[in-house]
């Protein structure tokens, strides 16, 4: 096994995809399920996604859902990829993580990322708008700031005061800026495009202030990662997902998650087939030897700490399989070098 996958973390983020066929409610227990099997096999941390009025997205509440989360493993961090700040106000965001991380102790991250939702109708029924992104950073430091007892309006946020919950900043677009004069940890994706990932971390690194809550920079790389017996049957697993995002590129909703085989016999358009195309490639899918090589080049590239593997599919069989492999290639178990 290669040294630099030896010496990297690896975690899990799962975004409860509604399988067509399949509820919602039965997306967001297989997403319980899939963190128990990740805490068995070794992974270090287990994330849990915020999407609202998606159809094909059963996540809408992160921090209740990484409470039933970790009320269902034992030794797992559990966190969110993530909640987006400008939905929700800062204290209320302090006072759910206090709660979470005073029943579950030195295991709850708080990822936070900027987006507002997915359509105008969704921002509407939020009372937000695109704007309210701008001030991410303003309200990054509001949040932080329930946690050290530095609000200036006299209240203080229980039981979250003096509890240290670990903050990620979900890097898109001037994100790595935020996460850098912050002194923040640092989730930046996507796998595909190498050259923009490393021009991310590379300005992440350079422009980083050392914070209370981080003494260096700390990279997570996030994406898609697909193992399995054959290329092909790699493949098969990005199907379903390229597919639904390409649907959701042409027609405006992001649907559930169809079966490969029916995706595979689709009369596609122009346009559909280009993002269907996109979709698939560049991803990190192969056997465990091609995902070995493609890992440890793009760790070396990047000088990531860790990496956040996304990757959803509608045959969960083949799923739990794939992080099987991808936690055997990377010596997952043994915990020594990843705790």
């Amino acid at each position: 096994m290669s040294s630099v996958i030896a010496a990297t973390r690896f975690s899990v983020l799962d975004r409860s995809r509604v399988r067509e066929g399949h509820t919602a409610p039965e997306a967001l227990r297989d997403t319980v399920d899939l963190a128990r099997e990740a805490e068995r096999l070794g992974y270090h941390r287990f994330w849990v996604a915020e999407h609202h009025g998606v159809p094909g997205v059963a996540g809408s509440a992160p921090t209740v859902l990484a409470a039933a989360v970790a009320g269902a493993t034992r030794t797992i961090r559990v966190g969110t990829g993530g909640v987006m700040l400008p939905n929700h106000r800062p204290l209320v965001v302090a006072e759910q993580f206090g709660v979470l991380a005073s029943l579950f102790p030195d295991r709850i991250d708080m990822g936070l990322g900027r987006s507002v939702g997915f359509t105008d109708g969704v921002r509407k029924a939020l009372g937000r708008d695109k704007g309210d992104a701008e001030d991410f950073a303003g309200q990054l430091g509001e949040l932080l700031g329930w946690f050290a007892g530095t609000s200036p309006t006299g209240v203080r946020a229980r039981p979250s005061e003096g509890l240290t919950v670990p903050p990620f900043v979900l890097a898109m677009g001037e994100g790595a800026d935020i996460a850098a004069r912050a002194g923040l940890p640092m989730v930046i994706g996507d796998l595909r495009d190498r050259d923009r990932l490393r021009r991310g971390v590379d300005r992440y690194r350079e422009r980083f202030r050392p914070s209370a809550w981080a003494e260096e920079p700390y990279v997570v790389i996030s994406g898609t990662v697909a193992v399995a017996e054959t290329p092909g049957r790699a493949r098969r697993l990005l199907v379903p997902e390229a597919w639904s995002m390409a649907y959701s590129r042409t027609h405006g909703t992001f649907p559930p998650l169809p079966p490969a085989e029916r995706v595979e016999s689709l009369a596609m358009s122009a346009k559909e087939r280009g993002f269907y195309e996109a979709g698939l490639a560049g991803q990190l899918a192969g056997t465990e030897e091609e995902v070995e090589r493609e890992l440890e080049a793009v760790l070396k590239d990047t000088g990531a700490q860790e990496v956040l593997v996304t990757t959803s599919t509608h045959d969960r069989a083949a799923l739990l399989d794939s992080y099987r492999r991808l936690a055997a290639l990377a010596g997952l178990g043994d915990g020594a070098t990843r705790r």
